[in-house]
């Protein structure tokens, strides 16, 4: 029954290095399914999107261009001041190269729309810094920040909440239970 919503009102910004064109990456395989089947939403920004649209590779490409994407338009003051701030947390000694400037639209897109952006830039050994090696400082700003094996946690909680809820109200109103209940 489509009365009882199966999305649990999350809306997620993939980076460009989560566009997953070979589904070789089984945490992204997840979140996929979760947006075919309208649990979740995956979106990109724009640059993200443009940055996929590089190269020759034409499955990236399709799956890049199968994605809503947003505009950063950051046009406010309170915007650019945003932005500067994301610059300070990301790269204290400035933007020195266009993916640099990318990784800071990027990040500041999914906050602007709100959005959890996942990634797998930074926070590892080699890489300690990046924007998951920020995501605390990130956060004092309002941008989430996830890595896609954190976000498919996220929304396994998310999803259990969701069907004891409708568990609840189902047996409460005698409407039938939905087929996706438990499936998720």
């Amino acid at each position: 029954m489509d009365l009882i919503p199966r999305f649990v009102y999350r809306v997620f910004q993939i980076d460009t290095n989560r566009i997953n064109s070979k589904s070789k990456i089984p945490a992204m395989n997840q979140l996929e399914i979760w947006h075919k089947n309208r649990v979740i939403l995956l979106e990109m920004a724009e640059v993200a999107q443009d940055e996929a649209l590089v190269g020759n590779d034409s499955n990236r490409t399709e799956k890049a261009l199968g994605y809503i994407h947003s505009k950063s338009l950051a046009n406010t003051r309170e915007e650019q001041e945003t932005i500067h701030e994301i610059v300070k947390i990301l790269f204290p000694k400035g933007i020195k190269t266009a993916n640099q400037a990318n990784d800071v639209e990027i990040v500041f897109t999914a906050g602007k729309y709100n959005s959890i952006l996942i990634t797998c830039d930074g926070a590892s050994k080699s890489q300690p810094g990046g924007i998951l090696g920020h995501k605390d400082e990130l956060r004092k700003l309002g941008i989430k920040v996830m890595s896609d094996i954190e976000a498919v946690e996220y929304i396994r909680t998310l999803i259990v909440a969701r069907d004891i809820l409708v568990r609840e109200n189902c047996s409460r109103t005698g409407e039938p239970l939905p087929d996706w209940v438990g499936l998720d």
